[in-house]
């Protein structure tokens, strides 16, 4: 059995953190709300084509038609720190996280 890494609150309560490892462009509408929240430099904005193929289905209600699509991407996971905050937020549910062995 692996062990996870297992820290504690300041209250004296174990908190198992769960790291990002995944960010779905598919469903991202890059509203930037990750990157908002996010205590660490885990994310940046990016052109989606860059990641998907940009003629892949998208809801084009998310998107005025000015708009370049922008999505976010992860920009540095090793500086995840485990809080699920960019998950707590994104309205998309774009994210995917995993505690880590320690």
């Amino acid at each position: 059995m692996t062990a996870t890494i297992v820290g504690k609150t300041r209250g004296g309560t174990q908190w198992v953190p769960e790291f990002v490892t995944e960010l779905n462009a598919n469903t991202c509408i890059g509203c930037g709300r990750c990157y908002k929240v996010c205590p660490r430099d885990v994310f940046e904005l990016v052109d989606k084509s860059d990641l998907v193929d940009v003629d892949d289905e998208y809801d084009e209600d998310d998107y005025d038609d000015d708009d370049e699509l922008k999505v976010m991407a992860i920009k540095d996971a090793l500086d995840c720190i485990g809080c699920k905050s960019c998950s707590r937020v994104c309205p998309k549910n774009c994210h995917t996280h995993e505690q880590a062995a320690a």
